[in-house]
């Protein structure tokens, strides 16, 4: 069974609490489950994973090359700025999706640069906690067009 890393970063955690006028209402652990039960019905594995820290997103994702089909990141902040996170999604050489709870080409101009754009197959933003159901849907087209 096909297995995908769905990684979110920094003040994820405090999703419901946190600005719920840009991103909503719904907790992390509310979006944990949509994507387990939606996981089950697309027939896929997925771990789902939440870090504050950038190093502990790194090694999550040079895990992935061995644990996973493809990742799909919520990088948070660290999409804006992190040259670091950039390179470990070149260096493992799966499919990607860069998501986004907000529209960020809708916000402040610093949130319009991603460093990981250049090294994700695509990117989903503005579909609040749906983009994880679009997120994970795309990366299943994308894991079975490569099988």
């Amino acid at each position: 069974m096909q297995s995908i890393l769905i990684l979110n970063g920094p003040n994820l955690n405090l999703l419901g609490q946190r600005q719920p006028e840009v991103y909503g209402t719904t907790t992390l652990d509310d979006i944990g489950e949509m994507c387990a039960e939606h996981a089950r019905r697309c027939g896929v594995e997925i771990e789902f994973a939440q870090s504050n820290h950038e190093g502990a997103m790194i090694d999550l994702i040079h895990q992935a090359k061995s644990l996973h089909d493809g990742i799909i990141l919520n990088a948070g902040a660290y999409t804006h700025t992190s040259v670091a996170l950039h390179d470990a999604l070149a260096s493992v050489e799966l499919p990607a999706i860069e998501l986004h709870l907000s529209n960020v080409h809708a916000r402040e101009t610093f949130r319009h640069r991603s460093y990981l754009a250049p090294v994700v197959t695509g990117i989903i933003c503005g579909f609040g906690a749906n983009g994880y159901r679009l997120a994970m849907d795309a990366m299943c087209g994308l894991l079975e067009d490569s099988a």
